[in-house]
């Protein structure tokens, strides 16, 4: 059984905690350069967040967050920067809304096949830089951020009249698809006056599960991690790093696909314009929080929906909601630079520790006598 290096585990909570005490300082400097108390500030936030409606919200903008997350961590792990979640997600929850508002089916078939090509359209809008990589050697961050303006487009084209967007009536001039049927709705986890606690929380657990048991316990994931640290290495041992691109970027695609599913089908039960957008990029931002894994993500989702929920009670006091922008910058910055310097001094350690295990032993790897 392998021994639990508390040290190391100690060291890397490290870096986290002393991102948000960092955060804290830095924001309390920006409000009282306002003249606003930031023990108050942050005393509303606290009660704002304790109310019931408020952790039911917390949570439903942490799920697609930490989908998002998810879909940009498993990429990172081979060192690829999948920056096209954002468009990956909208365009597949565009095609899953038209084509589930198309059909009539029962409602656990119904659910699955929209999912199913959500996933379909993320994968495939993915696969494209992938296949970029490797036929024509271009860098994916180039190729998916192009593709994410390309997405933008075509949304803003099949969305025209004809196409996409079904008027119910010749009056009827709302821009977006046909209303899904209630059977292929999520349904509610916890029902509330003022937000449904959403049952795709079960799907995000799920895929969090089976990111974990892909990446850590099966040998498609210790190809991953070993090509990510050393891709040299790994196509010695027989790893076809190529291949390894293109199943990463279509696995990291299709789960950009659960991105927007949980408002289209918890909450818009039609693809609009006014559909949430800049999942994709606070997911990068994320993943970066949660060190690419998932209870990692989990805690980071959950503070970025806290802070997002939070800050709407400081508008009301007249104090600037946008501060939590700023925690979240700073949250970024620091714990990013953080897990820097913890990954040196894990190193260091590490060095340390095997210099003295050689001290004493032999020269044939016999213990040398005291």
């Amino acid at each position: 059984m392998k021994r639990v290096n508390w040290r190391r585990v100690l060291l890397s909570l490290l870096a986290p905690v002393c991102a948000v005490v960092v955060a804290v300082v830095l924001t309390s400097i920006a409000l009282l350069s306002i003249h606003k108390n930031p023990i108050t500030a942050f005393h509303l936030m606290g009660s704002y967040a304790a109310q019931t409606s408020s952790m039911i919200s917390i949570v439903n903008r942490a799920i697609p967050l930490y989908i998002s997350a998810l879909a940009v961590a498993i990429g990172f792990k081979m060192n690829l920067f999948n920056i096209g979640v954002e468009g990956q997600y909208l365009l597949a929850a565009l095609l899953a809304g038209a084509a589930g508002g198309a059909v009539h089916l029962p409602a656990p078939i119904h659910v699955t096949f929209i999912l199913i090509v959500a996933m379909a359209v993320g994968a495939f809008w993915a696969g494209i830089p992938a296949v970029l990589k490797v036929t024509r050697g271009v860098h994916e961050v180039l190729s998916t951020i192009m593709l994410n303006y390309i997405a933008f487009g075509l949304i803003a084209y099949l969305l025209s009249p004809g196409l996409l967007r079904k008027p119910v009536s010749a009056s009827d001039l709302t821009t977006k698809t046909r209303e899904i049927p209630k059977s292929g709705l999520f349904p509610a986890l916890i029902h509330n006056p003022f937000e449904d606690l959403s049952g795709f929380l079960i799907v995000a657990v799920i895929v969090g599960v089976l990111f974990y048991i892909l990446v850590w316990r099966t040998r498609f994931g210790y190809d991953l991690r070993a090509s990510g640290v050393n891709p040299d290495a790994a196509r010695v041992s027989g790893v076809d790093l190529r291949f390894m691109v293109i199943k990463t970027m279509l696995l990291s695609g299709a789960l950009a696909g659960l991105v927007g599913m949980m408002y289209l089908l918890s909450f818009f039960h039609a693809y609009t314009l006014d559909f949430p957008a800049g999942l994709g990029f606070t997911g990068i931002a994320v993943a970066l929080v949660g060190r690419n894994h998932p209870a990692g993500i989990a805690i980071g989702a959950l503070l970025f929906g806290f802070l997002e929920r939070s800050a709407q009670i400081l508008d009301l006091n007249n104090i600037p909601k946008e501060i939590f922008l700023i925690i979240e910058g700073i949250i970024i910055l620091t714990v990013v630079i953080a897990y820097e310097v913890v990954h040196r001094l894990v190193q260091a350690q590490e060095i340390r520790a095997a210099a003295e295990q050689a001290h004493v032993m032999g020269p044939a790897g016999e213990k040398v006598p005291a």
